[in-house]
């Protein structure tokens, strides 16, 4: 297998294993990564989800190079970027996804990192681009940096520099690429944490929540302003069948 998936306690955890290839994706890992994504879209016991990798080097360093072009054997209008499959949200998952990265985030393990909400790294975290070293252009994994909200000089620096523009774990949390640097034994444990915490919510105003924000990016602000009423006003729709000393409890966990 080239993706672990364990489920409990209404948390979904993936780790990538492919560690002796930096957990590069191939066709079989992107499919894999694929099917997951659409079984925790469809599980309503599933509340949270974790991406997490193997091995002590690297989270992700984008695309096995050394199998080949897999996604390019149909005409160029049919043609799909390969790393199209890896995001949550591409697959419309409004469930949290936590991202924890450790080593090498390099190229395309951006397209975890751009489309999660919460991500974490371990103090030894480095994530470049290695597509100018290559004379390939990069596109899609900047453009989701900015769309994350990443200064548009930093994405210029880590997209035209390859690998010799290294940004840190210190800088990444700097330029709110992450949200907490934990020491790396704390990593998993951290996310794991941040997952139980979130899963603990009632899931339908946790979906909504996301949902919202994510829409709020495109949108015009009247448009968002508009959605998030309905959001609201639907997801909220089921709150009074919660029973009022459980609803009490978890506001007293808020304050």
């Amino acid at each position: 297998m080239t993706v672990l998936v364990d489920v409990a306690d209404h948390v979904a955890t993936i780790t990538l294993n492919r560690p002796e290839k930096l957990n590069s994706f191939n066709e079989k890992m992107t499919r894999e990564i694929a099917g997951f994504w659409q079984r925790v879209r469809a599980d309503d016991s599933i509340h949270v989800a974790v991406v997490r990798a193997a091995g002590d080097r690297a989270f992700c360093t984008g695309i096995d190079v050394s199998e080949g072009p897999w996604w390019n054997d149909q005409n160029e209008w049919n043609q799909e970027d390969p790393g199209v499959l890896l995001g949550p949200k591409q697959h419309r998952v409004w469930k949290p996804v936590i991202t924890a990265v450790h080593g090498m985030a390099a190229g395309g393990a951006m397209y975890f990192i751009n489309e999660s909400d919460i991500v974490i790294c371990s103090d030894d975290a480095t994530f470049f681009d290695p597509h100018a070293n290559g004379g390939m252009v990069s596109a899609l994994e900047p453009v989701g940096m900015l769309r994350r909200g990443v200064p548009l000089g930093d994405v210029m620096r880590w997209a035209l520099l390859g690998n010799e523009e290294r940004i840190t774990a210190a800088t990444a949390l700097r330029l709110g690429l992450v949200t907490e640097v934990v020491p790396r034994d704390a990593l998993w444990p951290t996310a794991a944490s941040l997952a139980a915490e979130i899963a603990s919510r009632r899931p339908e105003a946790i979906q909504g929540t996301v949902r919202a924000i994510w829409e709020a990016i495109d949108e015009p602000w009247v448009v968002s302003q508009r959605h998030g009423l309905a959001y609201t006003q639907l997801g909220n729709r089921g709150r009074a069948k919660t029973p009022l000393a459980e609803r009490e409890r978890r506001e007293r966990r808020l304050r």
